[in-house]
């Protein structure tokens, strides 16, 4: 998707809005709440939604989890009476996404919001989706309400927070993240092999972070064999562990690894070759592991797209992608990594050979070399950690 549009372009179910002060704040305040729920929500996207009357918040709230009480009617509940007949006569409502039109695990929240008095609703974004587009908005300004959507930097703010979902939506593919530790020579482990650690504590409690916000973690069998990784979210809060797949083109994962041993902390998908022996398959998933072959390319691997939109059709909408280098380069060439989360350590391992976190085809010149956009460079510890995308939010 492109730039947002601008104040003056047409639109059949809303007017765009020049933002105020008042509503920006209030839908800065919305979309802080939509936060609230990462890690939580998915297949559903985030928000978060605000009621005002009279300048002043009666009510806010946002979802929780699928199949709960969307974010405007926990904002409405929040203000009191607020879903009775004309309880909130006159009420602006700012919601981060928007509202649904249809029935699927709850009601539609246009319906509530009419049913309710509210005068006027102000979007931060549009619901991409098929089932809501355009739908939610051209349902309220029928009934009478003054509907405005954000232009500009919250509108585009609001359409990154739901990357996953939006990604998921329009294109039928999961929103792919690649993170790695670097040594601040670009080196992601020394020329044995070795990469423990690169990174600090801190930087390695956030990656356990990342994984319980995340649908997936996905690893290569180069990883496996060498790292031997459990891949579960650990010592962080965690609604629900990310299902754990390896790209295992042979198959040659071992009885004991550490993934089969923690098969009950959470689900574990292992994507092999079609060439791989039936009894061979059935071997390991005994060991309690799921394994599908996936069609594979001229070099016997799992082809890219088609794992990802193996993925998608799980309601996977976002891949935290760990490893290793070559795994990644695949996808990277593919044009399927959408972020990319560096952890940059203050160390120096030297080595010619000593691997780099991207060997994919490259770029002839650098002035052709991608450059990541929304980059932003934090602390983590003793480390930094640059976080950057590679397209504007879908």
């Amino acid at each position: 998707m492109g730039a947002p549009p601008t104040p003056e372009a047409p639109c059949a179910w809303g007017s765009f809005l020049t933002l105020n002060k008042s509503d920006r704040h209030f839908l800065e305040r919305a979309m802080a709440l939509a936060e609230r729920g990462r890690g939580l929500t998915s297949p559903n996207p985030l928000v978060g939604a605000v009621v005002v009357r009279e300048g002043r918040v009666v009510g806010e709230g946002f979802h929780a989890a699928a199949g709960q009480d969307h974010a405007e009617i926990v904002a409405m509940k929040d203000a009191a009476g607020g879903l009775t007949h004309g309880a909130l006569t006159g009420a602006t409502v700012y919601v981060t996404l928007e509202p649904c039109s249809h029935h699927g695990r709850t009601p539609p929240c246009a319906e509530a919001l009419i049913d309710a008095g509210v005068a006027r609703v102000v979007v931060a974004a549009d619901d991409p989706s098929a089932w809501v587009h355009g739908q939610g908005l051209a349902r309220l300004r029928d009934a009478g309400l003054t509907v405005d959507v954000a232009t500009g930097d919250l509108n585009y703010r609001a359409r990154r927070q739901n990357d996953p979902f939006r990604k998921h939506v329009t294109e039928g593919l999961p929103f792919v993240t690649y993170k790695y530790a670097m040594t601040l020579d670009g080196r992601v482990a020394t020329e044995s092999g070795d990469s423990r650690w690169i990174s600090g504590e801190d930087s390695r409690r956030r990656v356990h972070e990342l994984r319980a916000e995340s649908d997936a973690v996905v690893v290569g069998a180069g990883t496996l064999r060498r790292d031997d990784p459990q891949l579960t979210a650990r010592e962080v809060a965690v609604h629900s562990q990310p299902l754990r797949v390896i790209i295992d083109s042979n198959l040659g994962i071992v009885q004991g690894s550490a993934l089969l041993r923690t098969a009950s902390e959470g689900p574990v998908l292992l994507l092999c070759a079609e060439g791989v022996e039936a009894s061979r398959r059935s071997e390991v998933t005994a060991w309690g592991a799921e394994v599908v072959a996936v069609p594979s390319g001229a070099d016997g691997r799992p082809v890219p797209h088609e794992v990802a939109r193996l993925l998608a059709a799980r309601d996977v909408q976002s891949v935290f992608m760990e490893g290793g280098p070559r795994l990644a380069a695949a996808w990277w060439d593919a044009g399927l990594v959408d972020k990319v989360v560096a952890f940059v350590a203050p160390v120096l391992a030297g080595g010619v050979a000593a691997p780099g976190p991207l060997p994919s085809v490259g770029y002839p010149h650098m002035d052709a070399a991608l450059r990541l956009r929304d980059v932003e460079m934090l602390p983590s510890g003793v480390d930094v950690c640059v976080t950057g995308y590679v397209r504007e939010p879908y």
